[in-house]
C-alpha cells in the first residue's frame, strides 16, 4: 500500500496547491480521499482523472468537496464525447442529505452511503469509519489491505475514542490545524501536541500531519507533535510517496 499527499492545507489552498487530500493505492487500485479546493488540478500531477477508481469523502465542508463538481464534469465530457466511461463511486455519509445527493450526477457518478459500525470493501481495501468531533458530521477512515492499516482522522478535535479506532495503525494521517496557543479555541480541530498524543495512545508506527494552517512556521506544529508522540513524525508533503 502507498499513500501520496495531494494537498495539505486546511480551509483553502495556498497558490498552486490544494486542500488536504490523499491518494491511497494498492494492487493498482486508486482511491482519492477528499476532493476539496485545488485537488483536481494537483492530482493530475500523479495520475489521470480516469485513473481514480473511487472517491471517499469525510464530510461536506468546501475544503473537502469543492472539486467534486469539476470531477463530475470531466466524466460527463468524456461520456458526451464517446470515450469509455465507468460510473465513479463516491462514498460519503448521508447525515447531510443535500451534500450526499450531490455525489450522484447523471450517468457518471454514484453516491454510496458510508457509516460507522460497517465494513466496506472498496477495491482491495477493507474500510471502516468513525465519527469525529467537528462542527458538522464528519468521518475518520481506516483503510486496511494485506495486514497493513492507514488511518485518516479527517477534521476533528482530540478525543481518546479516536485512538481506539486508530489502534496499531502503520500510518496515522492526522489533522494538525492549530498552533499550541489556539489549542481548544477553534472547534473541531487539533494542535500538533494533540495529534502527537493521539498517535501515542494509538501506538501508531508513523505520524503524518496534514490540514495545516497557512500562516506561521508549520515546523513548530511538527515539533509539538513529535514531542508528544515520541515516534516518526512528518509533515505531509505533496507528491511524496509513503510506502506502507
Amino acid at each position: 500500500m502507498k499513500v501520496i499527499p495531494v494537498g495539505i492545507w486546511g480551509g483553502y489552498p495556498k497558490a498552486e496547491s490544494a486542500t488536504s487530500s490523499f491518494l491511497i493505492e494498492h494492487d493498482g487500485f486508486k482511491v482519492l480521499f477528499d476532493c476539496g479546493s485545488g485537488v483536481l488540478s494537483q492530482v493530475q500531477r500523479y495520475i489521470t482523472l480516469d485513473e481514480i477508481d473511487a472517491l471517499v469523502v469525510s464530510h461536506y465542508h468546501a475544503d473537502h468537496v469543492a472539486d467534486i463538481g469539476s470531477l463530475q464534469y470531466h466524466h460527463l465530457i468524456s461520456y458526451y464525447t464517446g470515450k469509455p466511461v465507468r460510473k465513479l463511486d463516491i462514498y460519503g455519509h448521508d447525515r447531510d442529505a443535500e451534500g450526499f445527493a450531490g455525489l450522484s450526477y447523471k450517468e457518471v457518478t454514484a453516491g454510496r452511503v458510508i457509516a460507522p459500525g460497517e465494513r466496506y470493501e472498496i477495491g482491495p481495501f477493507s474500510v471502516t469509519f468513525a465519527e469525529t468531533v467537528h462542527p458538522v458530521y464528519c468521518l475518520a477512515a481506516r483503510f486496511e489491505a494485506d495486514g497493513k492499516a492507514v488511518v485518516f482522522t479527517a477534521d476533528t478535535e482530540f478525543f481518546e475514542g479516536l485512538a481506539e479506532f486508530a489502534s496499531g495503525a502503520d500510518l496515522l494521517v492526522s489533522e494538525a490545524n492549530l498552533y499550541e496557543e489556539y489549542k481548544g479555541k477553534s472547534p473541531g480541530h487539533m494542535a500538533g501536541s494533540e495529534a502527537g498524543e493521539l498517535a501515542r495512545l494509538a501506538d501508531a508506527k508513523r505520524l503524518l500531519l496534514t490540514h495545516l494552517p497557512q500562516d506561521g512556521d508549520v515546523q513548530v506544529i511538527r515539533a509539538a507533535a513529535m514531542d508528544a508522540f515520541g515516534g516518526s513524525t512528518e509533515l505531509a508533503e505533496p507528491g511524496s510517496v509513503v510506502e506502507i
